[in-house]
């Protein structure tokens, strides 16, 4: 695929354990999962849709004239979520999707467009995805922060929860380092391919399921993001922090 056309979904998962109900949580009178949905309209994408397990973020989505569609509730992971939507919709094996988490309401559009042309930019991978350098030694050092090594190709080597690379005679943050954003582009018809395979051994011990993607031969389009991401929501001190941060948007005339 050599054009920059792609579609977004935006799995929106009800339960939430530090954040029950997080897509509908109410940030300046609109649920999170509407300004998710109106970010990625701003995008270049040619279709926006949210794909949800539940009814009530069906009814929140049809109530302000998004487009959302029904998922079966057994997926493990919104990866699996993407491919039934695909598969449902019946769309080609080279579409690209782009995955845009319910629980970034500050994304920036220009984030979603930038994975969509970079994997229109690189045939050979079946995925592609974001980054962003490392500065400080306890992100690198933190397990929750995924980082990733690529090389001169812009495709990843590999993906840890541990510090890589590890600057052995140095400091332990490296130029080379980068943290993980995660906002991804899939072609369909690696998609469909994941839903086959069974959990990969470097993934089940990292608990990174683009691993399994990497273990099965599938290449990983990757480069640092061209604006500085917001983080997502998981509790409600996030919540509160992205309120007031949109709030602030707000006044300034942006959305």
């Amino acid at each position: 695929m050599t054009t920059t056309s792609f579609r977004v979904v935006i799995p929106a998962r009800y339960q939430s354990t530090r954040l029950p109900g997080k897509p509908l949580a109410d940030i300046l009178g609109k649920p999170m999962v509407q300004w998710v949905y109106e970010a990625a309209l701003r995008s270049a994408a040619s279709s926006v849709v949210i794909a949800t397990d539940e009814q009530k973020i069906v009814d929140a989505v049809r109530a302000f004239g998004g487009a959302v569609t029904m998922t079966s509730p057994d997926h493990v992971s919104g990866t699996d979520r993407l491919a039934e939507v695909a598969q449902r919709e019946g769309w080609s094996a080279d579409d690209v999707i782009v995955n845009v988490q319910g629980d970034e309401p500050a994304i920036d559009p220009e984030l979603i467009d930038q994975v969509g042309a970079l994997l229109a930019r690189h045939p050979v991978a079946g995925v592609a995805t974001l980054c962003t350098p490392i500065h400080h030694e306890t992100e690198m050092l933190d397990p929750n922060a995924v980082k990733v090594v690529y090389g001169d190709d812009a495709l990843a080597m590999y993906f840890s929860r541990a510090a890589i690379p590890w600057n052995r005679d140095g400091s332990a943050v490296d130029p080379l380092g980068h943290r993980h954003l995660g906002i991804y582009g899939y072609r369909v018809a690696a998609l469909q391919q994941f839903t086959t395979w069974p959990v990969g051994r470097l993934e089940a011990i990292e608990k990174l399921e683009q691993l399994r993607f990497m273990e099965q031969g599938v290449r990983i389009a990757i480069e640092p993001a061209k604006t500085v991401p917001f983080p997502g929501v998981d509790t409600p001190a996030d919540l509160h922090r992205i309120t007031e941060l949109l709030r602030n948007r707000v006044r300034e005339g942006g959305r």
